[in-house]
């Protein structure tokens, strides 16, 4: 299986990668020397916290080289009138009868409490590649679903001021 992801979002991976390995990583590693020199490694906090640190930060490491060996790079154009990645679309939730206005990101990029959706998730699958007028359904679940009209699309572009999550 592999991730699709943009330019920028492998720009961004490699980015972070360089700064943990180059920068972080010798910074913990000197943490973890500094609290091994305080005595009883059984009851130092300082040197559980610096390992904890060390492993987080090469589980990162390890996650990003994964990404980055097994990501398909993908284009983020679309046709004017069709939602795509990183348009900002409109919706109105014929459920609730209320309006939502979201933006479709790669999966890197998700955050749904700021309207950031993944377009692998099943609203994002749902809507990209239709049209202002469409009545789509969402499909959750087996037995879960409702039903969206596309109200607006405003094209928007892959840029760096979007962040990528931790995980």
């Amino acid at each position: 299986m592999h991730d699709e992801l943009t330019r920028v979002d492998m720009e961004k991976l490699r980015e972070e990668l360089a700064y943990r390995e180059n920068e972080l990583m010798p910074k913990i590693l000197e943490d973890v020397k500094t609290a091994r020199s305080f005595g009883d490694l059984s009851e130092n906090f300082e040197y559980k916290a610096a390992k904890d640190e060390q492993r987080k930060n090469m589980r990162r490491i390890r996650y990003i080289r994964q990404m980055l060996a097994s990501a398909v790079v993908i284009d983020s154009d679309s046709a004017e009138d069709v939602a795509g990645l990183f348009d900002t679309v409109g919706l109105f939730m014929e459920d609730d009868g209320e309006e939502l206005t979201v933006r479709f990101v790669t999966t890197l990029r998700q955050n749904a409490l700021e309207g950031l959706i993944s377009k692998e998730s099943p609203l994002g699958r749902a809507v990209i590649g239709r049209r202002v007028g469409e009545r789509v359904f969402v499909k959750v679940s087996e037995e879960y679903g409702y039903w969206v009209r596309i109200q607006s699309i405003q094209k928007g572009q892959d840029d760096e001021s979007l962040e990528i999550s931790a995980y």
